[in-house]
């Protein structure tokens, strides 16, 4: 008499998903810290490079339907900001209490216009090479606010 033994083994169908679910949850627990890391590092990295408001800024902006334009040069002397506004029809005015903190470019300039002298404020974000803000001016006996945007000329190297 001949015994044949066939004995098979065999995993129960559950097995194979709570091999599947051990992986996942390792690479997953080993992913995590890294991809925090490289977030981390990324921001580092975005708070080190500091807006920079120095430089030639072409702006245009618009007063009730008509578009304007306008320069912006903002030089550093020291550790104090200058700078100066230009026109089309005025050139070189310039800017009082140039100041740049947390991003904020705040500076007036005064605008000569038909016989009439303008002091307007302005509020700048600068964001890499672009800007954005506002200007307000009083005129008549009215405050009046107009939005401002601008981006910076390329350096000849």
């Amino acid at each position: 008499m001949a015994f044949r033994c066939s004995a098979r083994v065999s995993r129960p169908r559950h097995a194979h998903h709570f091999l599947e679910f051990n992986m996942k949850t390792i690479l997953a627990m080993t992913m995590f810290p890294a991809v925090l890391v490289l977030g981390f590092c990324g921001l580092a990295r975005a708070e080190g490079e500091k807006a920079d408001p120095v430089g030639t800024w072409k702006c245009e902006y618009k007063i009730g339907d008509q578009q304007r334009t306008s320069t912006l040069t903002i030089t550093k002397e020291g550790d104090k900001l200058a700078g100066k506004m230009d026109w089309p029809d005025q050139k070189d005015e310039k800017l009082k209490d140039p100041k740049f903190k947390e991003g904020k470019l705040t500076f007036s300039a005064v605008r000569k216009f038909m016989e009439n002298t303008i002091p307007i404020d302005y509020t700048l974000t600068i964001d890499g090479d672009k800007l954005q803000g506002k200007g307000s001016a009083e005129f008549n006996g009215q405050k009046q606010e107009f939005d401002i945007a601008g981006t910076r000329e390329k350096k000849d190297k």
